[in-house]
């Protein structure tokens, strides 16, 4: 009896059941489709519905695989590549995605066992439909594993050159050549070590009592390396607090509050603001900002993106009439000479945010910097004819390639006879003279000025994204 029932289990029993895959792989796995699809950006998808359902733990990792593998695509690629039967073969996106996913673990992350992320590639592969490759993914990535586990310990080649710069630290070799022969070859390095790591999440906040709650809550503050409003979220869920939740501080990029702050900033205190043109606001952060330091102005902000302008409306609502957010295109504005100040922090390529958007440096292309430079360009010309006689523009992006930042500037102010450029440094040391930048960070910013006075803020060079700032002046 007890024979029988064991073989009849046996013949009842699914030949082919599917192996169990996490829930937080199966996220990253489906975003990352998606990305390589061109479908939507990954830091859509990771706030989308179908990540935000995750546990937290879930929610972490899948952040963590999606972000790492966009990061590391590039060396991913060349390490599997050379483990392919045939090299030059052309895998389906599904199947490309299953091999990255489980390299990215096997490399990068020690404490996931190499038996899981082999397996549930390799599963991942299955249930996309491609049974067959998924043989061959189980095969690749065992490879890769005895060949990592073979190579650990082996230090680290220094690479000296672009192009293996580019390699090692997985950026394309056309950005990295220019980063080099723009900056050097040591803040090229910087700038890449910066892209392969996770950015550090700062927030705004000027209240001791809710950084107290904070503290409560167990959540690590450590001060700004820039600003006295600016603190870095040393550890904690900073998104689970309920001053997160009621709004009592905002997070932001450190080095997106100094433009803001910058463009405030009124060195002679004879320069007054009454009226302020935010070029392009959303998501409202900057805007913010100017409106916190000048309330005693107006502010119109313009955003040309149907789908950006309700979001930035919500933001902005708490302060009520003060400002005024148009759904408008700032280039066919019809107020002329009507403001004191204007920003223009204009789209750029956003090769500053690498750390952020990792993917970025797969859809890049070179030729992308001079069309983003003619809009730039359009933009700028916008600001300086909405400004008064006496009034200050700033330009600023998040690029770190010239053709968008200084050759904008000056192929404008070439055309443009009644504007001129100013130094930032005065706006600096105002800011430091006002308690606004901590002590130590004047001397910084004012040695990243350029020849021309612009503001450059390199990754690596500072802890945080990558911006220009140039301040114009519309002559008197």
């Amino acid at each position: 009896m007890t024979t029988a029932k064991r073989t009849s289990a046996k013949k009842t029993a699914p030949k082919n059941r599917a192996a169990a895959i996490s829930l937080a792989r199966k996220a990253a796995y489906h975003v990352l489709l998606s990305v390589e699809r061109g479908h939507s950006h990954s830091d859509d998808l990771l706030r989308g519905a179908a990540v935000n359902a995750l546990s937290s733990p879930d929610r972490n990792l899948c952040t963590a695989l999606v972000l790492g593998v966009l990061r590391w695509q590039i060396r991913l690629d060349h390490e599997l590549q050379a483990l392919l039967k045939h090299p030059n073969a052309k895998l389906e996106p599904e199947v490309r995605i299953a091999l990255r996913l489980g390299a990215f673990q096997l490399l990068h992350l020690d404490r996931i066992p190499a038996r899981a992320a082999i397996d549930e590639s390799v599963e991942l592969a299955k249930q996309a439909g491609h049974r067959f490759a998924s043989g061959m993914v189980n095969a690749v990535l065992r490879k890769l594993a005895r060949t990592h586990q073979a190579r650990t310990g082996e230090p680290v080649p220094l690479a000296d050159s672009p192009a293996d710069l580019a390699l090692a630290l997985a950026h394309p070799a056309w950005m990295v050549e220019r980063w080099v022969s723009n900056y050097g070859i040591e803040a090229a390095r910087a700038i890449c070590l910066h892209g392969q790591s996770q950015p550090a999440l700062t927030i705004r906040i000027d209240d001791a009592v809710v950084a107290g709650e904070l503290a409560t809550e167990g959540i690590d503050l450590q001060p700004g390396e820039l600003l006295a409003v600016a603190q870095t979220v040393v550890s904690g869920d900073i998104a689970a607090s309920a001053a997160f939740h009621d709004g009592r501080f905002r997070l932001q990029d450190e080095g997106s509050q100094l433009i803001a702050e910058l463009a405030s900033a009124n060195p002679s205190q004879s320069f007054q603001i009454r009226s302020i043109l935010d070029c392009c606001a959303a998501p409202g952060g900057k805007t913010l900002i100017l409106a916190e330091r000048n309330p005693q102005a107006r502010v119109l902000a313009c955003e040309s993106s149907v789908q950006r302008i309700e979001p930035l409306r919500h933001r902005l609502a708490p302060l009520g009439d003060t400002i005024e957010c148009r759904l408008a295109d700032a280039t066919t504005l019809a107020e002329d000479s009507a403001f004191d100040l204007a920003l223009a922090d204009v789209p750029c390529s956003g090769t500053g945010t690498l750390g952020r958007n990792p993917e970025i440096r797969h859809r890049l292309r070179p030729e992308d910097l001079l069309r983003q430079a003619t809009r730039q360009r359009d933009l700028l010309r916008a600001a300086i004819r909405a400004v008064r006689p006496g009034g200050r523009v700033v330009y600023s992006t998040c690029s770190l390639e010239p053709e968008e930042n200084e050759q904008v500037v000056a192929a404008v102010l070439a055309e443009t006879p009644n504007a001129h450029q100013v130094s930032l440094e005065a706006s600096i040391e105002s800011l430091a003279a006002e308690g606004i930048l901590i002590a130590s960070a004047a001397p910084r910013l004012c040695a990243s000025l350029t020849a021309e006075g612009a503001l450059r803020l390199l990754p690596g060079a500072f802890h945080t994204d990558g911006f220009f700032v140039a301040l114009i002046e519309r002559n008197a």
